[in-house]
């Protein structure tokens, strides 16, 4: 696909962040008794039950949206819709000229972000939306390349709290090169 095509796709999706991560395999790796020192075993994890839900919109520059949802509320296509106006002005802000080149957008296709309500503003925003499988994880950048290395990042780290987690993790989120980003759309 052409560098110009690529420059206009803007992808997100959510994912669950914890207060308390278990730490990734390689990082939770342990000796086994002394008569085996290459005997390696994973070391029992205890996991969160304080989470947070973040929604991310990416581009190949970087990040576009980083949302956290509220405890209690769920995403559905009033939220979703709030989120895309929202997302609409962070392009106007941050992407001279993208919005006239002509978004391509690349989310889930689950329930929430298909509704015919979803497809009228979509329509009305002008934006392509890029056609692919459900459950395609092999499409979806935000599951194979974002989250990726961000739970990794994330793994073995406790939290505080819920603002404590946040600035964390758009703190991360931010502070990635912008090759990575491109990367992650290439």
């Amino acid at each position: 696909m052409g560098r110009t095509f690529l420059n206009r796709i803007v992808t997100g999706d959510e994912t669950w962040v914890a207060h308390v991560n278990a730490e990734t395999k390689q990082q939770s790796m342990t000796r086994g008794h002394t008569g085996s020192p290459t005997r390696l075993r994973k070391a029992r994890q205890t996991l969160s039950e304080r989470k947070l839900m973040v929604t991310v919109f990416w581009d190949a520059q970087g990040i576009l949206l980083i949302e956290f949802m509220t405890r209690g509320t769920t995403i559905n296509s009033e939220v979703y819709c709030r989120t895309l106006k929202k997302l609409k002005r962070a392009i106007q802000n941050k992407r001279n000229g993208l919005l006239s080149s002509g978004v391509v957008l690349l989310h889930d296709n689950v329930r929430p972000h298909t509704v015919v309500r979803i497809g009228e503003v979509l329509r009305k925003f002008k934006w392509d939306v890029f056609q692919h499988p459900n459950y395609s994880p092999d499409l979806a950048p935000s599951d194979f390349h974002l989250f990726t290395a961000m739970k990794k990042w994330l793994g073995g780290q406790h939290f505080s709290d819920d603002e404590e987690l946040k600035n964390a993790v758009t703190h991360w989120l931010k502070s990635q090169a912008a090759a990575f980003y491109a990367e992650g759309i290439g």
